[in-house]
Formats: structure tokens, sequence, C-alpha cells
């Protein structure tokens, strides 16, 4: 009984020093793993991928709007953080923004800033201000710690309250799938797992982050009615695959958008 409790109790202390607060948002989230080391694993599986992948050079126009936007929006979502004392949640971020030359209607972000937008998707973004939703969106989630929040969930389900070291020390394959499944990192490595709630909060963070950068966040419903419109037939497209519906997200980004517009800086 004694050892029960004590497991208890340390599982709680773990649990509860594991909390930290999202920007913006403010909702309570676990994460239990040291972020450099998920970091690292998700920088070997970018470069990994980039280096299997075409991926569209500088000075393409629409490689360079793809770098000008995410230097745009991350700039001022570090500076936001700065100003509000939660510099260290990106201090060891290393942006990096990637267009992959894919049919695929998809996009994608690891930890550690690393952002892989495709070609497919630039059909539907048509402009900066469109390709800013999406690229806001996929910062979020980064920002946010989405990814590690999931991989914290997966490895106490499975493997109990022990620390990302012990686990690819003692497990190491077990562990390498939980990160694949946490972070949609398989054969495609888009298709993010995240659930319906890091989805929505990543579109009301993406709103936000792109007013700051000066893109106007109205254009997230305009985008989203445009997705609906095109995944209106029988296929649906990666970048939706695990995501809300349309109807539901466009509903929330206008329930949203006052909120959005408080941050807006018009450029």
């Amino acid at each position: 009984m004694k050892t029960n409790r004590v497991i208890i109790l340390l599982t709680c202390l773990i649990l509860w020093t594991a909390c930290s607060r999202v920007p913006v948002s403010g909702r309570r989230q676990f994460r239990m793993l040291p972020e450099g080391m998920v970091s690292n694993m998700a920088t070997a599986n970018y470069q990994a991928f980039m280096e299997e992948h075409p991926v569209v050079p500088a000075g393409d126009p629409r490689a360079d709007m793809v770098h000008r936007t995410g230097e745009r929006i991350s700039d001022a979502v570090v500076a936001y953080l700065k100003e509000n004392g939660q510099a260290r949640r990106v201090q060891e971020f290393e942006w990096e923004f990637n267009l992959v030359e894919s049919d695929q209607v998809n996009a994608w972000a690891m930890p550690g800033g690393k952002v892989a937008i495709y070609t497919g998707i630039l059909d539907l973004t048509r402009d900066e201000e469109g390709l800013a939703v999406v690229m806001s969106h996929e910062i979020a989630h980064a920002v946010a710690r989405h990814g590690n929040e999931r991989m914290s969930q997966q490895l106490l389900i499975m493997m109990g309250a022990v620390s990302l070291e012990v686990a690819m020390r003692e497990k190491p394959e077990m562990t390498r799938d939980i990160f694949m499944l946490a972070y949609g990192a398989g054969s495609t490595l888009g298709t993010l797992a995240y659930s319906r709630q890091h989805e929505y909060e990543a579109d009301a963070l993406g709103m936000v982050f792109m007013a700051m950068a000066g893109y106007d966040p109205s254009r997230t419903i305009t985008f989203w009615e445009r997705m609906l419109e095109y995944s209106g037939g029988s296929d649906i497209p990666q970048f939706l695959s695990t995501h809300p519906s349309n109807e539901a997200r466009i509903q929330a980004a206008k329930d949203y958008l006052p909120e959005a517009m408080k941050y807006y800086n018009e450029q």
C-alpha cells in the first residue's frame, strides 16, 4: 500500500511540475519531455525528409515567399513572447521554412520551428496573406509545443511516467514509434496526429500570430471557405485528414476574429 501511495504521489508530482500554460490561450498543458531532446529528434527527421524530397530552392518566387512569410510571423511571435516574459518557450528554436515540390495539399511543422509547405497548397493560399494563414497555424503548433504534449500523453499511457532518456535507453524502438505516432512522422511525415483541441487552438493562435505580423486575420475565414469548396469531393486533402470539419473551423474563426483583431498591426 505504501509503495502504491508513493508511486501515485510521485506521478502527481511529475504531472504538476510538467504543467505549463500555452501563450495567448492560457490553457494548462502537460509536457514531461525535455524540449531540447524532442527538438533533436525532430531535426533529424526533418533533415532526413528534406534530403529525400525535392525542395524548391531559394530564388524561386514561391520559395522566397515561404521564407519571407515564415520569418515575418516567427519574428513577430518571438518579439511578443519576449515582451510577455515567455522567451524561454522558443529559446532553443532554429527556425527553418522549406517549400517542398509536391502536388499534395499539405503543410506541417516539427518542434524547434521546422516548417514544411507543399507546393500543392499554394493554389489554395493564392497569395502571401493566404499563405500566412497556413504558416501561422503551423508555427502555432510549434510554439504551443503540441507535439511534446501529444508525445508526453502517449509515453504516459504506454510506458508510465518515465523520462524520455530512460524510454530511449530501455525501449528505443517503442519510443521511436511513439514519436512517429505523436508527430505523424510515418512514410509521408506530414500528417500530424494532433487532437481536435490542438487544431482549434492552433487556428486561434495562428490568427493572433498572423495579426501580430501585420497580416489580416480575417483571411483565415476566406481560406477555409476556399478549402471547404475544394474538399467538397470524395478525396480529403492530407492537410485535413485529422482536422475538424471545415464548417466547424470557419465558424470558430468567425467567433474568434474580434479577439484576433486586437493584435492586428496593419502594415
